[in-house]
């Protein structure tokens, strides 16, 4: 034992490697170990591997204090967490850093960006500074080990920083940034502004920050939405407590939970058929496909469970003419009653949540009809909710819908599971062709009825459904009515007729 010790008193690096780690919240597992570790410690290039989580320290007795933490913490269902500690040679995110003299310059630089009144620090288009050009230093944000050098100036130097501007630095992804989350909680605007973020699943590394402005606009991310609501809900999706997106004040949102990115809560409902439920299943169902069909389809790696299944069906008939608008599907095809080969139906049978995204992700874009959709509760017990949703949808490309409407029938298996969250366990697709009735969906039409009564809360969410949607406000109170008053869902069935081109265009004259 003390040739060991004596032997890691020599590195300056260590490696920390946590099996299965990958199955934690970042946020919960870095308390935990801080909780169980005798030496404060600040990780260093956390990452999420295929089976763990990774990261580095740089500190013999850090290194020597979180071995004995080995086995020390438990996890929501009791399993004891695994630490494996190994000697590592410099991170590769830190080789190359910035020298020490230019390390000063930075931080002096930075000092005259910084107004300490209003706690704000000014980095926008920090690359091209003059002050930093005319010493020769390059500054490139992309690479984490300049990111952890700002980060570190930051926390040591303006600890209290409540608002960071990064705009125009040729940002295109967010991975040395995320340390953010540990060092600086208390930055609540973020400005992203005008660099290379082309993805949300950048966005969503921000996502246990509790940010209440964020800023993206003149990123390539922002013209992947057909419009801004859908926008607007991809990114409260990653970030819930968000008040301001682009300098626009955000409407009510119905998140209240901001542990709760796993699309929904389990509620605790106990007989069948019950309202609560019946919301729980719909909310679901929105969300889902909200990311399924405009967002990053990897967002949805935090809905299943890591040991869940997915197939997929085609209901297919070689003489029937439009089968040829399924034909795309058919590789993935795993009709046991015409697929003869057994190697082939387990390779089809997609059983861990990666593998379940990586399938979903390669399947064609897709625009489903909401209107159309029939739910079925199948099964509810206190550990388990059963379900099925029938409709139609039509396939996307290049951003436009094609004339082939298909129809679907989706089962979803769902379970409670760590965070209070509810985890998709089993997922089953079958797809077939479209007959002409359920081709006809219904468009939500204004009731020649008495105008209740509002409260102040509910006018003030009709005039902003109103000027956000382009809909006159007597059609907008019916889209808020129609929905209970859930904003987000009434956004969500907005933005899809109106790219179903069904709402009439009178919907969007003024009131008379």
């Amino acid at each position: 034992m003390e040739a060991k010790t004596q032997d890691k008193c020599l590195q300056d690096w260590f490696k920390i490697i946590i099996p299965n780690g990958i199955k934690y919240d970042k946020t919960w597992l870095m308390d935990s170990l801080r909780t169980h570790c005798r030496v404060p410690f600040t990780p260093v290039d956390f990452h999420y591997m295929k089976y763990g989580a990774r990261f580095y320290v740089q500190d013999a007795s850090v290194a020597a204090a979180l071995e004995d933490a080995n086995g020390e913490i438990c996890d929501k269902e009791n399993k004891k967490i695994s630490i494996f500690v190994s000697p590592s040679p410099e991170p590769l995110c830190l080789q190359n850093k910035l020298k020490p003299e230019e390390t000063e310059q930075l931080k002096l630089t930075m000092y005259k960006r910084y107004d300490s009144y209003q706690q704000c620090l000014d980095l926008q288009s920090l690359c091209f500074d003059p002050d930093l050009e005319n010493h020769g230093i390059d500054i490139i944000l992309n690479h984490r080990g300049c990111m952890s050098v700002i980060l570190q100036i930051i926390k040591h130097n303006f600890p209290e920083l409540l608002s960071l501007d990064l705009q125009n630095n040729r940002l295109y992804q967010l991975d040395g940034l995320s340390d953010i989350i540990q060092m600086l909680p208390t930055v609540k605007i973020l400005n992203l502004s005008k660099n290379e973020l082309s993805s949300v699943e950048e966005v969503s590394k921000m996502k246990e920050l509790k940010l209440e402005e964020l800023w993206l606009d003149g990123n390539p991310l922002c013209d992947t939405f057909p419009d801004r609501a859908t926008y607007v809900s991809a990114i409260r999706a990653c970030l819930p407590m968000l008040l301001r997106l682009d300098g626009q004040e955000l409407p009510p949102s119905v998140v209240t939970d901001n542990h709760v990115p796993e699309i929904i809560r389990p509620c605790k409902e106990s007989y069948q058929g019950s309202e609560t439920l019946k919301n729980l299943v719909l909310q679901f169902l929105l969300q889902y496909y909200l990311i399924y069909d405009y967002g990053d389809r990897k967002g949805l790696l935090s809905v299943y469970h890591e040991e869940a299944c997915f197939s997929l069906t085609v209901l297919f008939s070689p003489e029937d003419p439009a089968s040829s608008s399924l034909e795309v599907y058919l590789k993935y095809n795993r009709n046991m009653k015409t697929l003869k080969d057994p190697d082939l139906r387990v390779q089809l049978l997609k059983s861990t949540k990666y593998d379940i995204v990586e399938s979903l992700c390669t399947l064609p874009r897709t625009q489903h009809d909401l209107n159309s959709w029939v739910v079925e509760l199948c099964v509810q017990t206190e550990t388990m909710v059963y379900f099925s949703v029938n409709g139609v949808f039509k396939k996307v490309m290049e951003g436009k819908s094609q004339d082939f409407v298909r129809t679907f029938t989706r089962t979803f298996i769902l379970t409670p599971g760590t965070n209070s969250g509810l985890y998709i366990v089993n997922d089953e697709l079958i797809l077939r062709n479209t007959r002409t009735e359920e081709t006809q969906s219904t468009v939500f039409m204004p009731r020649p009825s008495g105008r209740p009564v509002l409260s102040l809360r509910q006018q003030e969410m009709v005039q902003t459904f109103s000027t956000q949607s382009g809909m006159n406000r007597q059609w907008s109170q019916k889209c808020l009515q129609d929905n209970q008053w859930n904003y987000l869902r009434a956004g969500q069935i907005f933005t899809m007729l109106k790219n179903q081109g069904k709402i009439p265009e009178e919907a969007f004259k003024p009131t008379p």
